[in-house]
């Protein structure tokens, strides 16, 4: 008896069917789309409260800037520390001590902003400082009522 082979043998169909995924991601889409521009409209935020801990004992002393409440800036390293400076002579000295930092090694800098102050030329300042070559700029802040009462 002979054997037949089927030559037109049906094979199992390896594809994935991606159909139902498709539907899925235009659905999420669909969602973010609706819900993307809700996200990103003022909305009133409680900030939290948090105590930060205290920077380690620096053996430069650091740039600090301060921004009193009308918005005039104060340097320490100025001649006069108590005398206000101008945009472009703070951007000078800055960059002038930033330049003659030994040893690769850069000076802290900070920005000491009264709780007053417009936001805007806080802001303001830590982007001069930025422009004069300081990598990294921090904000002091005043401890919290139960840091005071712990130490």
């Amino acid at each position: 008896m002979p054997i037949l082979i089927q030559r037109n043998a049906r094979r199992p169909v390896a594809e994935i069917n991606v159909v139902p995924f498709i539907d899925v991601m235009l659905v999420l889409l669909v969602i973010f789309m609706i819900t993307t521009p809700l996200l990103s409209q003022g909305v009133k935020v409680d900030l939290p409260k948090t105590e930060a801990k205290s920077l380690p004992p620096q053996q430069k002393e650091p740039l600090i800037v301060s921004v009193d409440a009308t918005g005039n800036y104060y340097l320490n390293i100025a001649s006069k520390p108590n005398q206000p400076v101008t945009a472009q002579v703070l951007s000078n000295l800055v960059s002038e001590q930033l330049a003659a930092s030994q040893n690769g090694e850069q000076r802290p800098v900070l920005v000491r902003g009264d709780k007053s102050a417009n936001y805007g030329k806080v802001i303001e300042a830590m982007a001069l400082l930025q422009q004069a070559g300081a990598k990294s700029v921090g904000l002091i802040t005043q401890p919290s009522q139960q840091d005071k009462a712990a130490s």
